[in-house]
Formats: C-alpha cells, structure tokens, sequence
C-alpha cells in the first residue's frame, strides 16, 4: 500500500502528534510500507484563493470572525500546497492528523479512503485561552466542522474515550469513531538512572492559559512556605511566559524556577528529573504524561479528560482537581517528602505505558486498519 501522512503542522515542531507521526511513519518504512509524510510550510500563508463550501453547513454564515476567516484561510493554502505538490500522485489510503487536512485531501483524492485521527480540539483550547466565546460564532463554526467531517471521511478515530465522548455531541452516529490512543517509542523515551539531592519537578507544554500553569506556580509558592525543596522546570514557550515569570517573582519562587523556553528535545534531559507535573484545565490526551511515564517519572497531572485515563490516583500517579493550587501542593508534597512512594509510582507509570502506550501497539493497530481498507473495494467507509 501506498500511505500518505498528512500532519497540519511540520514535523519538525513541537508536541506528540508531530514527534510520534515521524517515528511511526520510519517503522512503517522499515518493514516495507511505502508511505510519506505532507504537512503546510510556516511560509505558505496568504497563497491560497480557491473558495471553500462544505456540504453540511454554510461557513460564509460566520465570516469576518477572525478566527473564522484564519481557518478558511489556512484551508485555502493547504488546497494550494496540495496542488502544487501532489497533483500527480496518487495513494492507496491518505491518514490525516488534523480536520483541514483530512478534508483537503478528500476534496483533492475524493476517491482514496481519508482516515481521520482528532487529536486535539482547537475550539476548547481556545475558549480557555481566552480567544473566543463559548457558544460564539467562532465556537459554532469550529464544532461545526465535526459533523463536516463525519460526512466526508471515511473514518474518524480519536486519541481518549473522553474526548470520544466530547465529539459525540457534535455527529450523529458517535459509535462510528474509534479510539486510539497515541504511542510512544521506549527507545526514545526512557529512565536513567540518577540521584538528586533535592527534588526536581519538570513540566512541558506550550505556555498557555489551557495549561494551568499559573496554578502550578502557586502550588510551589505553597510548597515553599511549608520549607519544602524542589526546583521547578518548565520546559516550553508560548504568549504568558512573561506573565508567568512576573508570577514566579511576585510569588518568591523565581530562584527556584527555571524558563527554558522552547526545546525540541526534552526527553534527551527528562529522564534525569523526579516528578513530571502539569495541571492542565483539559486535556484530549496528553501525550507528555505518557513520555514522562516511559522516562520513570512520578506523574502529577489534573483529573481531566485524557490525564485521567492515563493516571490511576495513588497506583500511578496522582490526579487533582483542576485550579486547586492547594490539592496540586499537597500531591506534590507527598511525593517530595516520600522518594520510596514516588519511585513505586513512577515504576508503575512507565510498565502501564510501556503496556498501553507503546509505538508497537499502535503500529499493529493501524497495521490491521489500513489491511482492512485494501481489502474493501472502492474504500467503503469503515465502521469501528
């Protein structure tokens, strides 16, 4: 078979969708797949002129919206690229990581079977990030590409049964998406053996509202009024690093934290920290917790979406409420003050990912579904 990857974003930036698509793509290839990677340039913007309509609704009912506008421009430029680079290809099976993708290529390859992964859902992101409105127009456009979606392509799979259960509300027929979880390669992520002296907490996200970590910072200022040792890294870049620099200082805990910024590899350091933590306010997934785990560290995380199918409280990892400062200091004080209990943790962490989130598992998953698109004529759609 013949197997295109379409990514949104270049393989080469951050976050788990475009670090774990390459990896599976190179195993695929070492046994004899062929398949490609295809994503949008940063500097393709502005190209693409094509108009745009979709089949189950009118989008031009919410234009001159920003983020509106931003999308149908996006998808433009992607039909552009796609015709520009593609024209005369042709693909057994098009896998696409993102909605413009997938409804890109089936309008380019209408014949070719377009399996869709959701990843993430960019108008919740959004909502907490304080870009739009819930229930605005942008927030209706954006979930209005869902049931878009599950008209045109042949299968949508997505990464949580929670966030199955987020895009139920948005299709008819939700027993039509499939869940799979992302993997991991152990031989990227894995535990180092090391000893430190005072407790080193790591977190890696992009810095943004979504992630809490304004929440993080507090519960450290907490841990530090009980006289309890840590040091803090946050790995990652994003529109509030100033503001969350200024909180560290007002909070007392500046020397005590440490602002990376953006770094393309943090799992080449990661396995030599304690405790991973990051109380994200949603969550698909989360596929940073799942790297933690593999690299044997105790995980902290919130009792949302993704995180808690992950996280099984007090067997391997500790789960609190989102936006509670004080629940997130006490979680990360019984880890600081007991290493026997955070050790068992993070061990227990990394033989469940290893079991449920390893690279192996997913490449046989999609092994069996793409077999099952080449057995069926004319690539009917697939019902999971």
């Amino acid at each position: 078979m013949k197997i295109l990857q379409a990514l949104f974003f270049p393989p080469e930036q951050p976050g788990g969708v475009s670090s774990m698509v390459p990896y599976m793509t190179e195993r695929f290839v070492k046994k004899g797949w062929e398949m490609e990677l295809f994503s949008l340039p940063k500097r393709v913007r502005g190209k693409g002129e094509e108009p745009v309509s979709f089949s189950t609704f009118d989008w031009e009912a919410y234009a001159g919206h920003a983020v509106v506008d931003k999308y149908i421009q996006t998808y433009r430029d992607y039909v552009w690229w796609t015709r520009m680079r593609l024209k005369r290809r042709s693909y057994d099976l098009i896998h696409a990581h993102h909605p413009i993708p997938a409804l890109v290529m089936k309008q380019l390859f209408p014949d070719t079977p377009v399996v869709l992964t959701v990843h993430s859902s960019y108008e919740r992101e959004l909502i907490l990030n304080g870009r739009i409105r819930e229930d605005g127009p942008e927030h209706r456009f954006l979930t209005s590409i869902y049931r878009e979606l599950e008209d045109r392509v042949n299968q949508i799979l997505t990464v949580s049964r929670s966030f199955k259960s987020y895009l139920s509300e948005y299709v008819q027929d939700p027993e039509r998406i499939g869940v799979m979880p992302n993997g991991f390669d152990e031989k990227r992520f894995r535990p180092s053996p090391h000893e430190n002296e005072t407790t080193q907490l790591i977190t890696v996200c992009r810095l943004v509202p979504a992630k809490g970590l304004d929440t993080l910072l507090r519960a450290c200022a907490q841990l530090k009024e009980k006289g309890l040792p840590f040091v803090l890294h946050m790995i990652g870049d994003g529109p509030t690093r100033t503001e969350l620099e200024e909180l560290a200082v007002q909070l007392g805990i500046y020397e005590e934290t440490i602002f990376y910024g953006y770094m393309l590899h943090p799992e080449e350091f990661m396995p030599f920290f304690d405790v991973f933590v990051l109380p994200s306010r949603a969550e698909a997934f989360g596929s940073v917790f799942a790297e933690a785990a593999l690299c044997q560290l105790a995980l902290v995380g919130t009792n949302v979406g993704g995180i808690s199918e992950q996280i099984e409280n007090g067997r391997n990892g500790l789960l609190v409420p989102p936006d509670d400062a004080a629940a997130l200091a006490a979680a990360l004080e019984k880890l600081i003050a007991d290493p026997t209990y955070r050790y068992q943790l993070a061990r227990s962490a990394r033989e469940k990912a290893k079991k449920t989130y390893s690279l192996n598992r997913v490449i046989v998953q999609l092994t069996q579904l793409y077999e099952s698109y080449a057995r069926m004529e004319g690539g009917e759609r697939r019902i999971k």
